[in-house]
């Protein structure tokens, strides 16, 4: 929350996001075939985290809700849009994922092709033929994953932090940079379907 706004505005502010995160329908990825609610106050954490911005698109972005949200050891933050197309309980690959990285030393990518781009108005990498946009903004990457370049392209556009507040395509700050080690996270790869074995047909 900027300090530059007055203090009863950041607190109607703040009162109001943690209202609107309360109204969320949140639901499991483990059962593709029904939604499974879980408690909005899954939300509440990324609200009030204060060490670094986390981003996401809304309680649902073009007609994909929010299936759930994970924070691994890393302290990255994973936010997944719509039912799984892809996986199952352990593994789910769905349409559309945030993820946003408190560490912006390393920029993952590999091997794989990828090409330099300007997301409103900072450096950042396209890769997976489109598919997959990383951002470096303030302390931290935001990574995009999506079934489409297009559905990528909007989300990178879209993306706000959940903790301040932003219009969504308003510039982003530059990147400021952290001092963690140069090695990718867990969270920093594309999600991957798990691998079905082809049988012999013998």
């Amino acid at each position: 929350m900027p300090r530059s706004l007055p203090a009863r505005l950041r607190a109607a502010l703040t009162a109001t996001t943690l209202l609107a995160l309360c109204g969320l329908a949140l639901s499991a990825c483990a059962n593709t075939i029904q939604d499974e609610r879980v408690a909005p106050s899954f939300l509440e954490p990324l609200a009030m985290q204060r060490e670094y911005p986390i981003y996401w698109l809304g309680g649902a972005f073009r007609d994909l809700p929010i299936i759930s949200v994970a924070h691994d050891a890393s302290g990255a933050y994973t936010i997944k849009y719509g039912n799984c197309r892809q996986g199952g309980e352990s593994v789910c690959v769905t349409p559309l994922e945030i993820v946003t990285s408190p560490d912006n030393s390393f920029r993952p990518g590999g091997s794989t092709p990828q090409r330099a781009i300007s997301v409103r108005g900072v450096a950042s990498t396209l890769a997976q033929n489109g598919r997959t946009i990383e951002v470096s903004t303030g302390g931290v990457v935001v990574d995009v994953y999506a079934d489409s370049p297009a559905l990528a392209h909007a989300a990178s556009e879209a993306m706000v932090s959940i903790n301040a507040v932003e219009l969504p395509g308003s510039p982003l700050p530059r990147p400021q940079p952290t001092a963690f080690a140069q090695t990718p996270l867990p969270s920093q790869q594309p999600p991957v379907a798990p691998i079905v074995p082809v049988s012999s047909g013998g």
